[in-house]
Formats: structure tokens, C-alpha cells, sequence
């Protein structure tokens, strides 16, 4: 089903495509795990998106990210309390964890992930063979 979200076309044939899959699904398990509520799972997904993002298409430095992140959390709870009159979309600990999460599974390979989208290489030709 996430093949299908991400409109992943090549998973047989791009090692690119392949890792964002398990970025999301893995990322998505984990929220799972933590028993985030419908409206707190689609925030931690547009939160590893936005992560994503900020390094494949704006190409941000590592610590850039780390900022845009600490800004987009904080804003993130700001738009869901004046909303749902909730005080936090994230509880400390869960935010705490959110951002352990992002060190574990992104920040900590960031050299990895900048080379998967800005790296400079030839693309090798794969059969069915």
C-alpha cells in the first residue's frame, strides 16, 4: 500500500526507490508502535517528508535540517492546539522520541541520503536475466 501512496513506479529496478520505501514504511511502523493517533501519524509522516525533502530537494546541510525540523515541530503544535483546542499535537516524551527517531533513521546517515539523490553516477542497466 505504501508502494502505491509514494507513487513508487521502479521498486524492482531503482535502489533509490526501493530505500524510500523503507524509509516511510519503517518510519510508519515505528509511529505505529508508539501508538500515535490517526492525526499524530500523519504529522510524524509529513515530519520524516519534510526531513526528506529539505535534503533531496533543497538540498539543506545537515545542521539547516536539524533547524527546519525544531521549527516545523514547534509549529506543528502551535496550528494543531488552535485547532483542536489541544495544548500539544506531540507530548514532550513523544517529541523527545520523534527526535531520536530522526537521528537513528536519517541524521545519522545523512552523508548516505545526500549521496543517494545528489550523488553522481551512472545508473546501471538491470534485466529480468
Amino acid at each position: 500500500k505504501m508502494e502505491e501512496i509514494l507513487n513508487l513506479t521502479q521498486l524492482k529496478t531503482s535502489l533509490k526507490e526501493a530505500i524510500l520505501l523503507d524509509y516511510y514504511t519503517a518510519g510508519f511502523w515505528w509511529a505505529k508502535e508508539m501508538n500515535f493517533s490517526l492525526i499524530q501519524l500523519a504529522g510524524f509522516m509529513n515530519l520524516l517528508n519534510f526531513a526528506l525533502e529539505n535534503l533531496s530537494s533543497k538540498h539543506m546541510t545537515l545542521g539547516d535540517n536539524l533547524k527546519e525540523l525544531e521549527r516545523a515541530m514547534t509549529e506543528i503544535g502551535e496550528t494543531e492546539s488552535e485547532e483542536r483546542d489541544d495544548l500539544n499535537l506531540f507530548s514532550i516524551e513523544q517529541a523527545k522520541a520523534i527526535v531520536d527517531y530522526l537521528i537513528t533513521s536519517l541524521f545519522k546517515h545523512y552523508k548516505a541520503y545526500e549521496y543517494l539523490f545528489h550523488g553522481c553516477r551512472e545508473e546501471p542497466m538491470i534485466s529480468n536475466e
